[in-house]
């Protein structure tokens, strides 16, 4: 499963799970921030992201709540 954004593929699903596209970060990297309640752009400064890059680990991550919530919990 993938989400499109602008065109090009935002994130990915790979060996390591759900990851942002052109980066080895998984969203379950950004979940622990997220749970930690870290601001949307100190985990962007921390990973070095795009603002387009962290806007679509945020959007992904809304709209596919119930999946990567039972996937972070695997992991």
């Amino acid at each position: 499963m993938a989400l499109a954004s602008n065109g090009q593929t935002a994130i990915i699903r790979t060996e390591r799970g759900l990851t942002i596209a052109d980066t080895r970060i998984t969203l379950y990297d950004v979940m622990d921030y997220l749970k930690a309640q870290y601001p949307p752009k100190f985990i962007r400064d921390a990973f070095n992201f795009t603002d387009a890059q962290i806007h679509a680990a945020l959007s992904y991550i809304e709209t596919h709540r119930t999946e990567v919530e039972s996937e972070y919990q695997e992991v």
